[in-house]
């Protein structure tokens, strides 16, 4: 390796790199014009590094690094974010009794909902029946318009009522899902276990 190297500028620092091309080690009191572009160290007066300079990254680097960079940093937020739900699962809940209480009494309303509107279902389907019997005797005549706009209406209710129906069914099976996924996490966070249920021979 050849050294070149100049006197010491007013700076009282030396910039050397490698130069690609021949292996050298050019130096300069200020960057040398071969330098830039390329990693290159600063010296103090002593020899000393006082800094490195990485080499510019290339468009391709720069595209990886932001890649990665953004990988990072949704790495963290996804942290900090399950963090705040944990904390809030422990606010929530003092024990497990309290997660199976709160997951009781979602179920009961849904199911409440559903019941009544089964009932709503049963009173419509009388209705129902009741405007068809009368509808018999309009047969071979025109229908009278209210017959006719109970019949559709009642049809409707009784539909509506079913999509509801449906729809709590659904909901019943994502509170049920939910609800275990935050008694798993909290056995998880708390280090505990589920308490299996007594034994039906106990006391025998």
């Amino acid at each position: 390796m050849v050294l070149v190297t100049p006197a010491w500028g007013a700076t009282g620092q030396l910039f050397c790199c490698t130069d690609p091309g021949s292996g050298r080690r050019v130096c300069g009191d200020t960057l040398p014009a071969l330098c830039r572009g390329q990693a290159h160290r600063i010296f103090d007066k002593a020899g000393n590094v006082i800094k490195e300079v990485a080499a510019p990254l290339t468009p391709e680097q720069k595209a990886a690094a932001a890649i990665e960079a953004a990988r990072v940093k949704q790495l963290e937020e996804d942290r900090r974010e399950r963090r705040r739900i944990d904390q809030a699962l422990l606010a929530t809940y003092a024990t497990a009794e309290d997660i199976d209480m709160a997951q009781n009494k979602a179920e009961n309303d849904v199911k409440q909902t559903i019941r009544t509107a089964h009932e709503k279902i049963v009173e419509q389907q009388k209705l129902q029946r009741k405007l068809a019997a009368e509808a018999e005797f309009y047969k071979r005549k025109a229908m009278p318009p209210d017959l006719e706009n109970n019949l559709r209406t009642v049809g409707h209710e009784i539909r509506l009522q079913q999509e509801l129906i449906e729809l709590k069914r659904k909901e019943l099976a994502t509170i049920h899902a939910k609800y275990d996924m935050d008694r798993r996490r909290y056995f998880e966070l708390t280090g505990t276990s589920p308490t299996p249920p007594a034994s039906s021979s106990a006391g025998r």
